[in-house]
């Protein structure tokens, strides 16, 4: 890491001094962080022991084969990290590499002395401002710890994986890893929110993440089309699609692109980004007496109203089911039958109640 100069951002965009990454934290993530950042004696103990071999090791790596971002080398791209950190706050700003790799990625590794990697690929496909977002993006998992704390839970899973021989003890770390890959996801969508504060520009954070899915040919995309898709993505099918959505995002460590998109434009016209905009925001002298408490709650919270909110099928089962309604095995037995489901259909006397489920089917989908 270098020392930061003050430089000012290169266009006009409001600072945050002071800012704590809790202001962009997603709740499940920040919850999750709030809680680990009070075991702060394992996290030193963490840091002193994986700064020993291999992030040093790490560094050397990347120094020895990559690019590394100065006044000389990717000037453009050494300004954006600058100018991130300027935004955000950051003391400190982290190294930037990039490395020769037709991927398209781009992630922060290291604990004590983070650094951020971009790849070739991903700098050919993103322009200017879209590149912004993401090195934005990245400066936000390095001042939200994630590479520490995600160090810290996958050596808790390969303590945990030792006591698999355990009755029910494969049970018990499926449950782990499940839980694990879905803060992971969450972790993305706070850093998300993070590169769009910091390139405050929402329509490149979000054409960035199309690019992600679609490839470098804008002119045949759409924002607002791949918004569109996004709202499809969410309702569509039936109670088999959410059934079928809901198994293939769990062994993903970053949630779709689609999702990301539209989980980002609702927060940028959220009451929570317009004050900290409006510089009313969480502030890191206030960390240390923030309530781990709270903070669960806030995240059960969000779960709580993602299912009041959803449109997909499953999550309206969801909701049914903590109403205590009477028909939901109905709904599971037509579903995965293929019958239709109509007033008067089953011929039992029901009709009234046949015609209910068949109407909470359709506006589901």
């Amino acid at each position: 890491m270098t020392d930061t100069t003050a430089k000012t951002p290169s266009r006009r965009r409001e600072r945050f001094p002071g800012i704590s990454t809790r202001a962009w934290e997603h709740p499940a993530d920040r919850s999750a962080l709030v809680a680990l950042r009070k075991l702060s004696g394992f996290d030193d103990i963490l840091k002193k022991l994986a700064g020993l071999v291999s992030e040093r090791s790490i560094r050397l790596m990347f120094l020895a084969t990559a690019v590394k971002t100065s006044e000389r080398q990717f000037p453009e791209l050494h300004n954006m990290v600058r100018d991130a950190a300027y935004v955000l706050d950051l003391e400190q700003v982290p190294d930037l590499y990039v490395t020769q790799d037709p991927t398209v990625n781009a992630f922060t590794i290291g604990i004590d002395t983070p650094i951020i990697v971009v790849t070739s690929g991903l700098v050919e496909l993103l322009d200017e401002e879209e590149l912004r977002s993401v090195i934005g993006h990245e400066v936000g998992h390095a001042m939200s710890g994630h590479a520490v704390y995600r160090t810290m839970l996958m050596i808790l899973t390969n303590i945990a994986t030792r006591i698999a021989w355990v009755p029910l003890g494969n049970l018990a770390i499926m449950a782990l890893v499940t839980a694990l890959k879905e803060w992971f996801r969450k972790a993305e969508l706070s850093s998300d929110r993070a590169g769009l504060l910091a390139g405050q520009d929402l329509q490149a954070s979000m054409r960035a993440l199309m690019k992600l899915a679609g490839g470098h040919n804008l002119a045949e995309m759409n924002v607002d089309a791949f918004l569109e898709q996004a709202e499809e993505y969410e309702k569509a099918g039936d109670l088999r699609d959410g059934v079928l959505k809901l198994l293939q995002v769990l062994p993903q460590t970053h949630p779709f692109a689609v999702t990301r998109v539209a989980q980002l434009k609702k927060w940028a016209e959220s009451d929570e980004y317009r004050s900290i905009m409006s510089g009313a925001y969480p502030r890191r002298s206030d960390d240390q007496d923030t309530s781990v408490g709270e903070q669960w709650k806030a995240a059960a919270d969000h779960y709580t109203t993602s299912v009041k909110e959803s449109k997909d099928p499953l999550m309206g089962l969801l909701r049914d089911v903590a109403g205590g309604a009477a028909t939901v095995g109905g709904k599971l037995r037509d579903t995965f039958t293929g019958a239709t489901n109509r007033g008067g259909s089953n011929g039992n006397g029901n009709g009234s109640g046949s015609g209910s489920n068949g109407s909470d089917d359709r506006s589901g989908s």
